[in-house]
């Protein structure tokens, strides 16, 4: 059986260009998560992982080595992990396939390994430009980032992660929550104590 992996950072991502290319006859796993979540420890992944261990997939398809992950090392593993399973992983933007007449192809390897080292350095880059936007705008004092030491009210944790709050209520796990809501786990857990110090 064939599958599919789409991955979107947020809730509110389009899929449709990952969708693109898909067939009538692929299982769909599509996470709403950062790239810098280890691939098994987002939810669909996990489920996609589970299939294949189970012996239901034998062949993947991702438009993009991204989708995988933003971490050399988790999507190199990934990778691996297909292989030792004898999962074929095609990637749709490039026209190759991890394996070719049952066997490993060395040129997938070698050019994944440079793509996802190049996505990764992407990912650095935009975090260090938008600390550097941070800090520019402090010196101009146009900064309007909560200030050290000051904290929302319980009020205005609830009215700002309200996705939160209804998957919470939906009883969700905290990493579903997460998932579907596009936020860290972290926050999940914070959204959850103001919710429980309500009820009691």
């Amino acid at each position: 059986m064939k599958a599919r992996y789409i991955r979107t950072s947020t809730l509110h991502q389009n899929e449709a260009r990952q969708l693109a290319k898909q067939h009538p006859d692929e299982i769909l796993y599509i996470d709403k998560i950062s790239g810098a979540t280890p691939f098994a420890e987002r939810p669909e992944a996990q489920k996609l992982l589970e299939a294949i261990k189970a012996g239901k997939i034998n062949f993947l398809s991702v438009s993009s080595i991204d989708r995988m992950g933003r971490s050399t090392l988790d999507v190199l593993q990934t990778i691996d992990h297909l292989t030792k399973a004898g999962i074929t992983l095609r990637v749709d933007n490039l026209g190759l396939e991890s394996l070719v007449n049952g066997r490993e192809n060395p040129t997938f390897k070698l050019i994944c390994s440079v793509l996802a080292n190049i996505s990764e350095m992407e990912r650095a880059t935009l975090r260090e430009r938008q600390l550097e936007g941070i800090n520019e705008a402090k010196k101009r004092g146009a900064y309007r980032g909560r200030e050290k030491g000051t904290t929302d009210s319980p009020e205005e944790v609830l009215a700002k992660h309200k996705e939160v709050v209804k998957f919470l209520r939906m009883k969700k796990s905290l990493r579903d929550t997460a998932s579907r809501a596009g936020v860290s786990l972290g926050t999940v857990q914070k959204v959850r104590k103001v919710l429980e110090s309500k009820v009691a």
